[in-house]
């Protein structure tokens, strides 16, 4: 027989076990969210000047809003009806070990360290030197070619997508070299 002290941790656990077997549906609120935003950015753009057609700079940031919305709710309806994500299943992923999260913190602060190199060094130093601390990040020691494979990457990616794609990337102090 149960109390009445009983019923509320009983229902508490009810709703406990509920959301962990719905946790899917936490996705479905940041796509929800991340939909919203989309739509909200895309639509209040000023865009008289730059429309030069039927298909402007709204078009691709309101489908790709559309896109989240339907997807949020797709996945919110096959979580509600019992569908699971499945368990990840890489055969070189062991499960029973814990998480790297000196690898993740190293990626992180080596992101963040980019961003903030970016303006001041430019592109190609910030770049560089995202892509040889990724490199050791992810456990690479060859201190001889890793530099010199990162440098020639980060300026591949700065003459590609300034000079031919025409999207202009910052330069910094070798603004005048390249």
């Amino acid at each position: 027989m149960t109390t009445p002290t009983d019923v509320p941790e009983e229902r508490a656990a009810g709703r406990g076990s509920w959301l962990r077997e719905h946790s899917e549906l936490g996705v479905c609120v940041l796509l929800l969210a991340l939909g919203v935003l989309v739509l909200t950015d895309a639509l209040t753009m000023d865009v008289d000047i730059t429309q030069r057609g039927p298909v402007g700079p709204r078009t691709v940031p309101v489908v790709v809003g559309i896109g989240l919305l339907v997807i949020a709710a797709l996945l919110a309806v096959d979580v509600l009806r019992g569908g699971r994500g499945e368990a990840e299943g890489g055969e070189d992923v062991d499960l029973s070990e814990p998480a790297d999260w000196r690898t993740v913190l190293l990626l992180s602060g080596i992101f963040l360290g980019a961003a903030a190199l970016i303006e001041p060094a430019g592109f190609p130093v910030a770049g560089a030197l995202l892509f040889w601390g990724a490199a050791f990040a992810l456990g690479s020691r060859r201190l001889d070619r890793d530099p010199l494979i990162a440098a020639v990457l980060s300026l591949i990616t700065y003459v590609v997508f300034d000079k031919l794609l025409g999207v202009p990337l910052p330069g910094g102090p070798l603004m005048g070299v390249l």
